[in-house]
């Protein structure tokens, strides 16, 4: 099979279901976030392959870009929430499953008593950069949200992730024994 097929050279690409519709539409732009979302974890965990210390963030980023799979799924079938496509759906479960995961790794940590910079280290700074991609991609998710119906567990779910990759940060500085950067006035 070839790669390219030549069906979006105009601008439009299909969603699940075969409706064709712009690159440019909100559902487009809300899961070609997502995938660029999974993308920059793909690169953080590459970075995070370079010290001992991070298998367990690894680990869960791993786990994070096969639960982004379901996510863009999820918002490229229209026909939430009776689809006749067998699309996997974003769970509640998803969210909730991460909210262990930043508990446990935020025990590591002292509290915040600062505004943080992003930076610190190198695998700090990646994973601060896939964060703020999660913001990106959460605003492009609820502006879809706002005209059309989508599954809102998908937004809890990118929320929920930019907290965990605003921790796992702060575990990266803190396990190469470095200060998280203050913002200062």
């Amino acid at each position: 099979m070839k790669i390219y097929t030549r069906t979006g050279d105009k601008g439009e690409t299909g969603l699940i279901g075969g409706k064709r519709t712009s690159k440019a539409d909100p559902r487009i732009v809300a899961y070609g976030a997502v995938d660029e979302l999974n993308s920059s974890i793909g690169m953080a965990n590459c970075i995070l392959a370079a010290g001992e210390v991070f298998a367990d963030l690894i680990d869960v980023f791993t786990k994070v870009q096969n639960d982004l799979f379901v996510v863009g799924s999820d918002l490229a079938d229209p026909d939430y929430p009776a689809s006749k496509h067998n699309t996997p759906r974003v769970t509640e479960d998803m969210a909730s499953a991460l909210e262990p995961v930043i508990d446990k790794f935020e025990s590591e940590l002292t509290p915040i008593t600062f505004f943080i910079l992003p930076g610190g280290n190198t695998q700090a700074s990646i994973l601060h950069v896939c964060r703020s991609v999660a913001r990106r991609a959460e605003t492009a998710v609820t502006a879809l949200a706002n005209n059309e119906k989508i599954n809102p567990a998908t937004m809890v779910y990118l929320n929920r992730l930019s907290d965990l990759l605003f921790v796992a940060a702060r575990v990266a500085n803190k396990r190469l024994g470095v200060s998280d950067v203050a913002w200062r006035k």
